[in-house]
């Protein structure tokens, strides 16, 4: 009997996109035989009792229904901070099962998620240079078209994704040692910001000057450094809806959308090396977001002038 891997999802307080996030997975064709964890953050100190009342109804949707074959609700007294916890919690589970589906409260799920991450998960199990498993991928013009139904990248998403132990438990948490390892490597920088089309290293530099607190560029420069690979869809099986103003780390976009598939994707054999084309179109996808904020920064700053912008 195949056993499938647990999930494990990460909430605080945005109760509707909590359930919406619920919602979806549990329509998911693998939810009626999988096991899922929930992870509910405490309140900071001093929190609003606005914060707090969002707080608990975020667990009163977590307890509504059962969302999978089994839920076990794991809720914190204290605020953890959404590195921390989702940090110490992929390592508690993985620890605990070999391999673990990640999500966090504002990622609708396709259908198909469940499959893709327990096929891959099968699939390269023992592929040591596979490190991370996708379900996002950007939206760019024809990328259905001109990619493969999956292939591989250099850059880690964390909007649904999976790992194993064998891969995590090489997790890298210091920021200066691993930007002094990547600024060591010739054109290491530039290999890491997608030949310098995104500025990753400066995420990691924000973690060093306490600006931000931040994991995901953490697991990223490790999968970097350790030449790892990851497996990402042509079209995404995941859409967030965090991007409202109402995350930690998120404004207001809606660059990142992508229309729910009920596609499934099949994991055909591909070659084990990065995909060539993916990386002109992540630069491609980074050029609009550029294009984008420089078009923000510009209207702003003639909004405080009070000089008239075109619409």
């Amino acid at each position: 009997m195949r056993i499938l891997s647990p999930i494990v999802l990460f909430v605080y307080n945005r109760p509707f996109h909590a359930e919406q996030t619920l919602e979806a997975l549990s329509n998911n064709f693998l939810a009626d035989q999988s096991t899922l964890y929930i992870y509910c953050d405490g309140p900071k100190a001093n929190e609003t009792s606005e914060v707090l009342e969002n707080i608990k109804l975020v667990r009163e949707v977590c307890e509504k229904k059962q969302w999978t074959k089994e839920v076990i609700i794991i809720k914190r007294e204290q605020n953890s901070g959404l590195a921390n916890s989702i940090t110490n919690g992929v390592t508690e589970l993985i620890n605990k099962y070999g391999r673990v589906i990640v999500l966090e409260d504002d990622l609708v799920t396709s259908p198909g998620f469940l499959t893709y991450m327990n096929d891959a998960l099968d699939k390269y199990a023992d592929t040591e240079r596979v490190m991370h498993i996708s379900g996002y991928w950007f939206p760019v013009k024809k990328t259905g078209s001109l990619l493969p139904e999956t292939f591989f990248y250099r850059a880690t998403s964390c909007w649904g994704w999976a790992t194993w132990k064998r891969a995590w438990q090489k997790l890298e948490t210091d920021p200066v040692a691993l930007k002094d390892k990547i600024t060591s490597i010739p054109k290491g920088s530039r290999k890491f910001n997608i030949e310098n089309s995104y500025s990753h290293l400066v995420q990691l530099e924000d973690n060093i000057t306490g600006k931000i607190n931040t994991w995901a560029v953490k697991w990223y420069a490790t999968v970097f450094l350790n030449n790892g690979l990851c497996l990402h869809p042509n079209l995404s099986l995941v859409n967030n809806i965090g991007f409202d103003n109402s995350g930690t780390h998120c404004g207001s976009t809606s660059l990142y959308y992508w229309p729910q598939t009920d596609r499934t994707i099949q994991l055909n054999e591909i070659r084990l090396e990065e995909s060539q084309q993916s990386i002109k179109m992540a630069k491609q996808f980074h050029k609009k977001l550029q294009i984008t904020l420089l078009k923000r920064i510009k209207r702003k700053a003639f909004r405080m002038l009070g000089i008239p912008t075109q619409q």
